[in-house]
């Protein structure tokens, strides 16, 4: 079992917005950036990394009941989207690593949880 919190840690990644939300539990990750694929995909307890930074990946991470968003390649956020994910506690976090990094880290992650 692996909490946004650890990820955070053990990936060093930036909270950006939603440290409330720390203590959630990560149950898979996620991967997208078209917005209406991403809620038709994505499960409850995903981390999901997108490039989007605009208000709406918010709202999409609550549909989708994500455990949190990464923001990847050290990509500016949005004030309202940083305003909002504080509003509803979801962990907005960002990193200077590709989509492509944080997954191979994240699978890394998994294999030494399960050791």
């Amino acid at each position: 079992m692996i909490t946004v919190n650890q990820l955070v840690e053990k990936m060093e990644l930036e909270v950006i917005a939603g440290a409330t939300g720390l203590s959630q539990v990560v149950e898979g990750m996620y991967i997208g950036d078209l917005l209406s694929w991403v809620m038709a995909n994505i499960r409850k307890g995903n981390c999901w990394v997108t490039i989007q930074t605009h208000v709406n990946i918010v709202a999409v991470a609550m549909l989708g009941e994500a455990a949190c968003i990464i923001i990847p390649e050290g990509a500016d956020i949005d004030e309202a989207t940083i305003e909002k994910a504080n509003e509803e506690n979801i962990p907005l976090l960002r990193s200077k690593e590709s989509a492509f990094q944080l997954a191979f880290k994240y699978g890394q992650l998994l294999e030494a949880d399960q050791s």
